[in-house]
């Protein structure tokens, strides 16, 4: 029996040392590669559009190292979200983010995108309030009727949200148009607030954080006193994008699912640091005193992972203003996950 043993062992530990010496044979030949190495990317440039004063989960990706050998090409700032999805559509951009419901508007109006990656919100922390003076006859919703609110754009996050606090309140659809909305850059909101040229004026982050510190105004509501945390908007890429370029949106994709996970879980003030750091070494001539205000990302799921129930909210506002017939978008229709590095079943955690 011993000798019999011997006699296997020896056979194994010879069939090892050939098994052995082929893999090093075809590892120099170039017919085998390593089990780690990734796909090809069919693309290597990402264009984008940034927002001055602030870095974007793209810019955070790349200066973390979880694009390479992904390099952005950054052509310009954004003055919103609606408008950057826009530019993704016309092509001119390759990824742009927006408020759900913008993203939604434009998938029913056959635009060829989906949304990839929820990248902000609302939370306790990161919240859009809607503020008046504190001497403000304005104490409940039906006070807005023939009354002026700020808003940073038209059709977008900010005028989602008080509609449907105007609706939660028992104002008619005919009394709700009597609230009227008015497009203010953001940096002017206070100001025209305080001069009393609209009685309502959205804010939110430094914005809302200097107006209170200068006191003399208050949160009439929030837009989590609506819906709790959550998740408001995502990014998008082309249909076409993704299907030309799967490596290359996947690399992209996961990429910045994981500079948001780094967000959610790094400490604020290191995140922080590293804002103001990406902002110095970029040289674009901005004022990056609103970093200091940073406090967290809002994005309610783990790296940004979209769900239904994310999108459905908008998709049955839209129906019920009328925008959209009923059945007209499935939720489900509108998003991947299968790019997101913390996708459902995916067991990127072990990596």
């Amino acid at each position: 029996m011993n000798a019999m043993m011997k006699i296997l062992r020896a056979r194994y530990l010879a069939a090892r040392r050939v098994a052995r010496y082929l893999l090093a044979g075809a590892l120099a030949l170039g017919l085998a590669a390593p089990a780690f190495a990734e796909p090809p990317l069919e693309k290597t440039e990402i264009r984008y559009q940034g927002w001055a004063g602030q870095v974007t989960f793209t810019e955070l990706a790349e200066d973390l190292g979880y694009l390479a050998p992904l390099k952005l090409k950054w052509v310009g700032n954004t003055i919103s979200g609606p408008q950057d999805i826009q530019t993704v559509v016309t092509g001119d951009i390759d990824i742009g983010g927006a408020f759900y419901g913008a993203i939604i508007k434009l998938i029913a109006a056959k635009a060829p995108i989906k949304a990839v990656v929820g990248y902000y919100g609302s939370d306790a922390n990161t919240y859009y309030g809607y503020f008046v003076k504190d001497d403000s006859p304005i104490k409940a919703a039906r006070d807005l009727i023939g009354k002026k609110v700020a808003v940073n754009t038209l059709g977008a996050h900010l005028e989602f949200v008080l509609r449907e606090y105007l609706a939660q309140n028992g104002l008619s659809a005919g009394e709700a148009k009597r609230v009227t909305l008015v497009a203010v850059p953001p940096v002017t909101g206070e100001q025209a607030l305080r001069q009393g040229q609209v009685e309502v004026s959205a804010l939110s982050g430094v914005l809302r954080d200097k107006a209170l510190e200068r006191s003399g105004i208050h949160s009439l509501f929030n837009d989590t006193d609506l819906f709790g945390q959550f998740t408001g908007g995502a990014y998008v890429l082309r249909d076409k994008f993704i299907k030309d370029n799967p490596n290359t949106a996947r690399k992209l994709v996961e990429g910045i699912s994981r500079a948001i996970q780094w967000a959610q879980t790094t400490p604020p003030d290191e995140v922080r640091a590293r804002f103001d750091r990406i902002i110095a070494e970029r040289k674009r001539n901005e004022d990056a005193s609103s970093i200091k205000y940073w406090k967290s990302t809002g994005v309610a799921s783990k790296g940004g992972v979209i769900s239904d129930a994310e999108l459905q909210i908008w998709i049955d506002w839209l129906v019920k203003d009328g925008l959209l017939k009923p059945g007209q978008i499935k939720a489900s229709d509108t998003y991947t996950n299968e790019f997101n590095y913390f996708r459902p079943g995916k067991t990127a955690e072990a990596r």
